[in-house]
């Protein structure tokens, strides 16, 4: 079945605009999900919206937006009260202006969409737009209204599309300062850095998400693929990482330790896993 498009509307450049559809380009669906139950009898857990007052159970049609102005006084807002902020980009993505996508600094980056064209109708004024965005190299900034919150948007291309990704506005994103400025200055001795740049050029690799292994993930998998199968699950012993007092003896072992992994992974050529979500059987 066709993915289903999370937002629809118009993609539009002064002059020159078409439809489009917006489709989300990542997904947690397939990871696995835990439901609370009730211990005694197995069933799942149903919540209720009570008066926090009261403690009586509210009818979802009884329940409206409020905003706190004061301790315990709320400022009711209405759903068509919503509605009647009519802002362009509720149905349309424009192109305010173009930035070098290097100056977009990635705390800023949110959530990442497929922009495809939506009918052949438009698809010609899609491939202007994408071609002149990709012929720039820039990334265009615009803005999208999802579930009434307006967002600015990034858009570049990707593949025979457009990659549009949602960006922060500037008070979701915290002040490193407030977390960096007590760190000391260190002046750090030539072969301690020379040491240690030396273990990072052992470690140097192509970026390759394939080769990404959830392990937490699998490990819930394992553990409920022997729950299934009625093994008795224990925790595991850790080894506790061994106490170097020397940064400098440290650094040196871990060269050694490089060596020899690097030396390892020469002689044996490595199997690629396949990254495939290993699924229960339903239990009879």
């Amino acid at each position: 079945m066709a993915p289903r498009a999370y937002w629809k509307g118009y993609l539009r450049l002064s002059l020159v605009s078409c439809p489009i559809a917006l489709y989300p380009a990542t997904s947690a669906q397939e990871k696995v999900r835990f439901h609370q139950i009730n211990k005694a009898t197995g069933h799942r857990i149903k919540y209720l919206k009570v008066d926090a007052e009261t403690e009586e159970p509210v009818a979802s049609d009884a329940i409206v937006k409020g905003y706190e102005i004061d301790k315990g006084a709320y400022l009711e807002v209405s759903p068509n009260e919503l509605a009647a902020i009519d802002i362009e980009s509720t149905r349309t993505i424009e192109i305010d202006s173009f930035v070098a996508r290097a100056e977009i600094d990635t705390l800023y980056l949110a959530n990442p969409y497929y922009i495809v064209p939506d009918g052949k109708v438009g698809e010609q004024a899609y491939a202007v737009i994408r071609t002149v965005i990709e012929n720039m190299k820039m990334a265009a900034l615009g803005r999208v209204v999802f579930s009434t919150r307006e967002h600015v948007l990034a858009l570049e291309p990707r593949d025979k599309g457009l990659l549009g990704t949602t960006l922060r506005y500037p008070y979701e994103v915290r002040d490193a300062r407030e977390y960096f400025d007590d760190i000391a200055e260190q002046k750090l001795p030539k072969d301690m850095i020379d040491l240690a740049a030396h273990i990072v050029k052992t470690k140097q690799v192509h970026f390759d998400p394939s080769t990404f292994e959830d392990r937490y993930e699998n490990a819930v998998v394992d553990l409920l693929k022997r729950k299934q199968a009625g093994q008795k699950i224990t925790a595991q012993k850790h080894e506790r990482p061994s106490n170097v007092v020397s940064l400098m003896d440290a650094l040196r072992r871990s060269v050694k330790a490089e060596k020899g992994t690097s030396d390892k992974q020469a002689r044996t050529k490595p199997k690629r896993k396949a990254m495939t979500r290993r699924k229960l059987k339903s239990a009879s």
